[in-house]
């Protein structure tokens, strides 16, 4: 058929590595800062992210339902995902439900929207925040962009020895051996919560800044320990 040979080595998949994701997050702050250790401690894609409503995390906060997205040119929320796979549960380090839940207070809707309440575009965030913060790290680089962090985050499980079935799970890959196949792991909610504590997220999460005196108020953490780990 005379077909291009691909040559994957060749090809530019740049990942962001934990020290870089850790001065991402410490430089923002509101919306761009909770979108960035979403992206990181979860491998969610954006447009998956960018759809997230409160009701999206059950067991405390600590497993995130994937079931939609936001549509690529148009502001609006649709059902259909990239992939049969990409339709899952995400389980967190209790560590990053705590971050989250300060800036998830109040919010009965969309955990990202613009002014108006309307879904946010993953272009121009691209644009607005994410391009102009590589830039001035000296990181910015044909392909990064927001596939970056789905490539820090399945570089880091698989550095970890993340149970593989769960590794595929959260990252909506298919099964591809007979054995994966015949897996039900991600039927263990017990087993992938502590799969989740063990491996952890492998960047510094900032203090949370709160009200000690609030009802449900998270305890202030301090900032975890920067890991670097081959790309």
């Amino acid at each position: 058929m005379d077909l291009p040979i691909v040559e994957y080595r060749e090809q530019k998949r740049p990942s962001l590595k934990a020290k870089s994701i850790s001065d991402l997050i410490a430089a923002s702050s509101g919306q761009e800062q909770a979108l960035y250790v979403l992206l990181a401690s979860t491998g969610m894609r954006v447009s998956e992210a960018l759809a997230l409503e409160s009701r999206h995390f059950i067991n405390e906060g600590r497993t995130i339902k994937v079931e939609q997205q936001v549509a690529k040119d148009c502001p609006s929320i649709v059902k259909y995902l990239k992939t049969s796979a990409a339709k899952r549960e995400i389980d967190l380090h209790s560590d990053i439900p705590e971050f989250l839940r300060c800036y998830r207070t109040e919010k009965s809707g969309l955990l990202f929207h613009t002014a108006r309440g309307t879904p946010r575009l993953y272009n121009n965030l691209e644009d607005r925040w994410l391009t102009p913060r590589l830039l001035q790290m000296g990181l910015e680089e044909k392909g990064m962009g927001w596939h970056s962090f789905k490539r820090f985050r399945k570089t880091w499980l698989r550095g970890t020895r993340c149970l593989e079935d769960l590794n595929n799970f959260w990252m909506a890959h298919k099964p591809q051996t007979m054995s994966e196949l015949y897996s039900h792991l991600p039927e263990e909610l017990e087993l992938r919560l502590q799969e989740s504590e063990r491996v952890g997220f492998g960047f510094a999460l900032p203090k949370t800044v709160v009200d000690a005196n609030a009802p449900n108020a998270p305890k202030k953490t301090a900032p975890k320990p920067e890991v670097e780990i081959a790309a």
